[in-house]
């Protein structure tokens, strides 16, 4: 059976808002909210084995309090590289070893610093919402050249023209409600 044009252009543009919205959804976790979380480290990448390996490649992570975050490598080798790759990354972590395992203190954010971190908050939602509309754009010229082409009538169009904004609307509102969750974590003291 046969895909309907316009209901391939939707799914399509729906998808590709969804993976917009949860590649946005992995950035937040990894701005830091004053809370420790596995999800803060998963940018960090370590010098290991001759190459550059993500963190929780190498180790296991986890959050046994609130501001404590351990790292257990599986190859006691790399804590010395873990460590360094923990404190030169920009999230002012400061590791202590014992042996066998990091413990990595998630300091308090300064009042300036949450704010900041608020606004990068802010681009990062306002850029997902342009990669919506633009997903959105493409949607619509798509199916005005179908409409063009005679494969769907004009009425056709329309209505999937509205379809196409109203997935638009739902995904700019969970974007904006993801937005509106991190900014309160991270200005929760």
């Amino acid at each position: 059976m046969a895909v309907d044009p316009q209901e391939r252009i939707l799914k399509e543009a729906s998808h590709r808002m969804d993976q917009g919205r949860e590649a946005m959804r992995r950035e937040f976790a990894g701005i830091r909210s004053g809370r420790a979380t596995p999800a803060l480290l998963d940018r960090i990448t370590v010098e290991a084995y001759d190459t550059r390996m993500p963190l929780n490649q190498l180790a296991t992570i986890s959050a046994p309090e609130p501001r404590m975050l351990i790292i257990s490598p599986w190859d006691k080798t790399l804590i010395g590289p873990i460590r360094n790759a923990l404190t030169q990354s920009d999230l002012g972590l400061n590791p202590s070893t014992d042996g066998n395992i990091l413990r990595v203190p998630v300091p308090e954010l300064s009042e300036e610093r949450r704010k900041d971190l608020a606004k990068v908050v802010g681009r990062k939602a306002e850029d997902s919402r342009v990669a919506v509309r633009n997903i959105r754009r493409d949607a619509v010229e798509e199916l005005r050249k179908l409409q063009k082409a005679g494969d769907i009538s004009e009425d056709d169009s329309h209505r999937a023209q509205e379809e196409v904004q109203k997935i638009t609307d739902a995904h700019i509102a969970e974007v904006d409600h993801a937005h509106d969750a991190k900014v309160a974590e991270i200005m929760e003291v």
